[in-house]
């Protein structure tokens, strides 16, 4: 190929690409928090023309509130598994799952309550190694033991609550 030849080809592809690309570009005109390219509607909107630069415009997600079920999802969630009812045996079977595993994470609670007020010693635990010298590293150690404590208590109340829920509705 002769390489004179070839300069010009690239000159022409190269005016071509440039040349679709500019052409490709509307005008695109801003109406609030809207954009759009058809001159009608802008005007009859007020629009305003976005001068400059290209404009890049994404479809965002709508809130689950505003938007309305497609009907297939809606049969789906009607015929489904939700409407179905379990077996008695198996309800009672999954509840007394619930209330053991429950009934076993409190006991884990309460014996890392036990090891954490052991620790915390009211306020005052003993100050391991470095701790002697640094005072704030005790301080920080201190607090967040308290912090500890406060949040393992909640998780008491917490698994108690649930094994409450579960006495009332084996009771019902």
């Amino acid at each position: 190929m002769n390489p004179v030849l070839s300069i010009p080809l690239l000159i022409a592809l190269a005016a071509g690409v440039f040349s679709a690309n500019s052409v490709a570009q509307e005008r695109i005109y801003r109406c609030g928090n809207e954009y759009t390219n058809t001159v009608p509607d802008a005007k009859a909107k007020g629009c305003k023309l976005v001068a400059g630069g290209n404009v890049t415009v994404v479809q965002g997600t709508r809130p689950n509130g505003s938007q309305p079920k497609p009907a297939a999802v809606a049969v789906a969630t009607q015929s489904g598994s939700a409407g179905q009812r379990i077996d008695a045996a198996d309800q009672k079977s999954r509840d007394s799952d619930a209330r053991r595993i429950l009934e076993e994470e409190l006991k884990r609670s309460l014996a890392r309550q036990d090891e954490l007020r052991r620790e915390y010693n009211n306020g005052e635990p003993e100050k391991q190694g470095i701790e002697s010298r640094n005072y704030q590293k005790y301080l920080d150690r201190v607090a967040e033991l308290k912090a500890a404590l406060a949040r393992n208590e909640s998780d008491i109340a917490g698994i108690r609550r649930e094994l409450g829920r579960l006495g009332a509705a084996a009771a019902k």
